[in-house]
């Protein structure tokens, strides 16, 4: 049998221990999974692009664990009545190929996508920094904002989305967990000020959400949004203000915000900060910008965690996923329907 942990699990795990205390967790997970970054295979994730979006195969693996992330981005989606990213994934054990753990993750790439951004912002942004905005109201939004108070403290956000709905959501949302919420009339309000700039929007289009007139010294830029070949939200002039940091080059080179330079564009991928290969920010009015689509090391960290956190509680479901016959050579036995003998 193997471990599952579906929707309602996912959604009563959060609520059981709190997204914050999750959150913490979480990116210390990634974090010293990203410390380990050479034990990894890496290789950018596998993509089917069509007219109405793209579906991803996402694959890493330790050598003793092997994990896999299937997703969609579909920007069109929400007009429709569909979420823009759903997601399942697994675990399995390298030393015999069985599946051990099979997790939904829309809910849990909204963790770990968030728990990755407050890992980099730990080690990048200023150490004083007090205010976030944040570029983008929607399903990511919340669990940003979590994230960045549960490892940095911050509670003044400045939010602006296209969609003043979206933004009225996100206020209701946070205002109650106490937040201090200023929506923004456009996203230059809503830079203004800021420490940390997160960027999350949507749209599959070489957008320019951010332009480089905007950025302030000693900002850090979380730019999560442009993830796919063709989605892009930093004018390129703000990749020269500072150090471009990266998840896994190869990928972000096709997918990320450097698209839009030369395939010698200089970038450093964090795991050379965390091992001190890099300084990372060198001083408090230089500009670092997290140039962020998304790796299969941080699902892995997340599907890790998901699982420690829930092992023998009442959350943990089983699926009988693997056909296993008690004659490993004997699979047809499963189906075979033996007639009496007379």
């Amino acid at each position: 049998m193997t471990d599952l942990l579906d929707v309602q699990a996912m959604a009563r795990w959060i609520q059981r221990d709190g997204a914050e205390s999750i959150l913490r967790g979480m990116t210390d997970y990634v974090e010293a999974d990203y410390r380990r970054w050479e034990r990894f295979d890496k290789t950018p994730r596998v993509a089917s692009h069509t007219p109405f979006g793209v579906i991803e195969l996402m694959p890493t693996s330790d050598g003793e664990l092997y994990s896999f992330k299937f997703v969609n981005g579909h920007p069109m989606n929400p007009a429709r009545g569909f979420q823009t990213v759903t997601a399942f994934g697994a675990l399995a054990d390298v030393d015999n190929g069985y599946p051990i753990f099979l997790a939904e993750m829309t809910l849990l790439t909204a963790l770990r996508t968030a728990a990755t951004s407050a890992m980099v912002a730990r080690r990048l942004a200023r150490k004083d920094s007090r205010v976030s905005a944040m570029i983008g109201s929607g399903s990511q939004s919340e669990f940003q904002a979590l994230a960045m108070r549960a490892v940095l403290g911050i509670e003044d956000l400045r939010i602006f989305d296209v969609d003043p709905g979206a933004m009225e959501k996100m206020r209701r949302n946070l205002e109650p967990l106490g937040f201090r919420i200023h929506q923004a009339a456009s996203t230059r309000d809503a830079v203004q000020g800021a420490d940390i700039v997160t960027t999350c929007t949507a749209d599959k289009a070489q957008a320019t959400i951010l332009t480089d007139d905007m950025i302030a010294p000693g900002m850090h830029i979380n730019a999560i949004g442009g993830d796919c070949p063709g989605k892009t939200e930093l004018d390129a002039a703000i990749l020269d203000r500072g150090p471009v940091f990266v998840e896994f080059a190869p990928q972000t080179r096709i997918e990320g915000e450097i698209q839009q330079k030369p395939a010698d564009f200089p970038v450093v991928e964090m795991h050379e900060v965390l091992s001190g290969a890099h300084p990372g920010r060198s001083s408090a009015d230089e500009v670092t910008i997290f140039d962020s689509v998304g790796f299969a090391v941080s699902d892995f960290s997340g599907l890790r965690f998901a699982r420690d956190a829930n092992l023998g509680t009442d959350l943990m479901g089983q699926v009988d996923l693997v056909a296993d016959p008690e004659d490993p050579k004997d699979l047809f036995s499963l189906i075979s329907v033996m007639s009496p003998v007379g």
